[in-house]
């Protein structure tokens, strides 16, 4: 076990996410995603839900200050305004992680798979709630 980390920083997750760089996607699904067909490279936390997976994915890099849009969810089929709740407590999460507003803007569904199947990689969670899915630009962790 290594300090500072939690049950959900796994090996595989750590891996994922110290091999992106600066500007590489990385997707957040749920339980009904099509995870395995899509991903480049997979990673599975099938005992987290998606605001738990998110914060310590987000508890080890930034999001990308770089773009306008640095974090995506996908919009509820023919309601593309309504957040559904997992999706409010993801932007909690990512307030608090990054110490700023960061707002999490709605993408269509079927252009939220293709995005996802170019991401560098997908993270299955466990999250049972729909539309638990979000997608993330890694940013540039600096030091200090």
């Amino acid at each position: 076990m290594l300090k500072t980390l939690t049950r959900l920083h796994t090996p595989d997750l750590l891996h994922l996410l110290a091999s992106m760089g600066h500007g590489d996607e990385v997707t957040l699904v749920d339980a009904h995603f099509p995870a395995v067909s899509l991903a480049r490279r997979l990673v599975r936390l099938d005992g987290a839900d998606l605001p738990e997976a998110l914060d310590a994915c987000l508890a080890l890099i930034p999001l990308d200050r770089f773009v306008p849009d640095p974090a995506l969810r996908m919009e509820v089929v023919g309601k593309p305004d309504e957040i559904p709740d997992v999706q409010r407590l993801c932007q909690q999460v990512i307030d608090r992680r990054e110490g700023r507003g960061v707002a999490l803007v709605g993408m269509e569904r079927h252009a939220f798979y293709a995005r996802a199947r170019e991401a560098f990689g997908i993270i299955a969670t466990g999250e049972l709630r729909p539309y638990g899915c979000i997608l993330m630009k890694k940013g540039v962790a600096l030091p200090g």
